[in-house]
């Protein structure tokens, strides 16, 4: 769908209005912010600042964004100079996290190779392929238990968060019963609406729950074939990974399983109703599901507040000097509408080739579970309209609530009926 051309809030001089620039911009429902798109055009490299006044440089072009993120001094470590945070809530959330604990998300080049090679054998693409008939038959059922629920459902909380969760919780040996536990716990971590007290307290039940599983597991760690186990056996009980590096490892993991894949569920499956020709060119044709997958991650870049970095060392880029110690915003929800990229960028087309989009980031923080979180999407993108082919949504696109106040980008609720 394309989007009107903006009016332009810069001055007539081609230097930027400060009060349009401070950082986070207002996203669009189906768009990023407009100001990335002005920006691209005229100051693709250029300062901002952030809620409480400090500085940070903000890149909206695809092959900057690239450029910088391949960069291995480029830090996403909270607690390094100039790191920027963009909301007193993410401020205060991250600073309450114990650096022992940080995941491979946080973590400098060195230990983070060494981290994510443990984790390999779970998320390669190769192991990824052995879950399939597991995730096909997941999504079957769950499918039947939506059409119960009956017509008119929210897609989200009934179909859309249910499949990541059900996936997660069997890799990593999790209860299935208790998603609606991580559902609502990770929604408050990520809610920048809400005070950081809550987040704070959502994150560290979160980090209960999985200390008293991880003791529990200790216990038939060397029978057991879950991921947990595994990490325990090999990794943990001979000291390569500390109790805290593991807490924080599974942590991510559950959150990142939970959310981002569940909101692409909803955003895809809105794309297609609102393109019906589309959607009924994929019911005719699977076999262009794993390319409108690569679109709708492109189109909707879910993670819409990833891409924040802190320069380790002075960085040239272009004709722009980044000293030590700044922040800088590689915005992928920018680079993936770049016109130069992907021509007509603010046209959904299932038809394009939109493989190179970085909506999984780029460089050495690239998404470990982007092979299953493409897998699961093709899954139910090749069975939901087969199953429902007259899904449609049950109320005005206007009245759909979207969560643009929240880390992972997404709808509150997607009304559907058939």
């Amino acid at each position: 769908m394309s989007q009107p051309k903006p009016t332009c809030p810069f001055h007539g001089d081609g230097s930027p209005d400060n009060t349009t620039l401070s950082f986070p911009m207002k996203r669009r429902p189906l768009a990023p912010p407009v100001e990335y798109e002005l920006l691209r055009e005229s100051n693709p490299i250029v300062r901002t600042s952030l809620y409480d006044d400090s500085p940070a440089w903000l890149i909206t072009r695809y092959d900057d964004v690239r450029a910088l993120l391949g960069q291995p001094s480029m830090s996403n470590k909270p607690t390094d100079p100039g790191y920027p945070m963009v909301s007193g809530f993410r401020r205060s959330l991250l600073l309450s996290e114990d650096p022992e604990t940080y995941p491979i998300l946080r973590m400098g080049a060195e230990d983070h190779g060494r981290f994510r090679r443990m984790l390999t054998r779970e998320f390669s693409h190769a192991s990824i392929q052995k879950l399939k008939p597991f995730i096909e038959n997941t999504i079957d059922e769950l499918l039947e238990k939506f059409a119960d629920t009956g017509s008119p459902s929210d897609l989200v909380k009934s179909f859309g968060l249910q499949v990541p969760s059900a996936v997660i919780a069997h890799i990593l040996g999790i209860p299935f019963d208790d998603a609606e536990f991580f559902q609502d716990r990770r929604k408050r971590k990520s809610n920048m609406a809400l005070p950081a007290e809550e987040a704070i307290q959502a994150s560290n039940e979160i980090q209960d729950y999985l200390e008293n599983l991880v003791n529990e597991k200790k216990r038939i760690a060397d029978s057991g074939s879950d991921l947990i186990c595994r990490l325990l056996r090999d990794h943990v009980i001979p000291s390569h990974m500390s109790h805290k590096q593991c807490l924080g490892t599974l942590q991510l993991l559950l959150e990142a399983g939970h959310e981002t894949t569940g909101s692409m569920i909803a955003l895809g499956t809105l794309s297609l109703l609102l393109n019906p020709e589309q959607k009924d060119a994929l019911v005719a044709n699977p076999e262009l599901v794993p390319g409108a997958v690569e679109e709708m991650l492109r189109f909707h870049t879910p993670t819409h507040l990833s891409g924040v970095r802190a320069a380790l060392q002075d960085i040239e880029i272009k004709d722009t000097h980044i000293p030590q110690g700044h922040g800088v915003l590689c915005m992928l929800g920018a680079a993936n509408r770049d016109p130069e990229a992907f021509p007509d960028p603010d046209a959904f087309d299932i038809n394009r080739d939109a493989r190179h989009h970085v909506a999984f980031s780029y460089g050495i923080h690239q998404c470990l579970g982007q092979f299953l979180a493409r897998l699961e999407l093709q899954t139910v993108f090749t069975k939901l309209f087969q199953r429902f082919p007259n899904l449609r949504l049950a109320v005005p696109l206007e009245e759909l609530e979207f969560r643009s106040e929240s880390i992972v980008y997404g709808v509150n609720a997607l009304p559907v009926e058939w």
